[in-house]
């Protein structure tokens, strides 16, 4: 086989994670079945169960989040805020919405404890380390900065994407991160 041509097993996996990912935003992670999952992919539950072997298992692998954060090393300090802010909505926008990962996170993490301590250890073990950085070192201050950015950028997905409000949903990319941008420079960087 080539290396070029994917094998089936990966096109089997790629299929449940986007069946899966969309029963579990729209259902949610207790209502949401191994049954309903593998009939919405097209294949048999066993092989759900064979790939993920439990239904755990399979939300853990839909909600494998990798924000893929910019280097804040190469922005300048003044453009932090609204850099991130444009890169979340890119992020958002540019994919599928219901293929993606962290909105299908965010969902199920207002209905699920599970699914809110893993959205909590996305936001804790990638967006603190940046505050970190930005914060001297400081853990309390970078914690309760990176809590705050959080807020901004979730609320703005919740409101944009999942509850599609319609002045938020209305507005262009440019305009968001001109009106967040400078509320997740202030948290970011800690200047009043």
């Amino acid at each position: 086989m080539s290396p070029d041509v994917p094998r089936r097993s990966d096109a089997t996996r790629a299929a449940i994670l986007r069946a899966a990912r969309a029963r579990f935003a729209a259902d949610g992670y207790q209502r949401a079945t191994i049954r309903a999952i593998a009939a919405d992919a097209a294949i048999d539950p066993s092989m759900v169960m064979r790939y993920y072997g439990s239904k755990a298992g399979l939300f853990a692998a839909a909600v494998d989040v990798d924000l893929r954060l910019p280097d804040v090393g190469g922005i300048p300090p003044e453009r932090l805020g609204a850099e991130l802010v444009r890169h979340f909505l890119r992020r958002w926008e540019d994919s599928a919405a219901e293929d993606d990962a962290l909105l299908t996170l965010l969902r199920s993490a207002a209905t699920d404890e599970d699914a809110a301590q893993r959205l909590r250890g996305v936001f804790r073990e990638q967006v603190q380390p940046v505050a970190l950085r930005l914060a001297g070192g400081d853990p309390d201050k970078a914690g309760r900065r990176a809590g705050l950015v959080a807020t901004q950028l979730l609320g703005l997905a919740l409101c944009r994407h999942i509850l599609r409000l319609p002045p938020v949903a209305a507005l262009s990319a440019e305009t968001i991160v001109e009106e967040i941008g400078p509320t997740v420079q202030r948290y970011l960087t800690g200047a009043r």
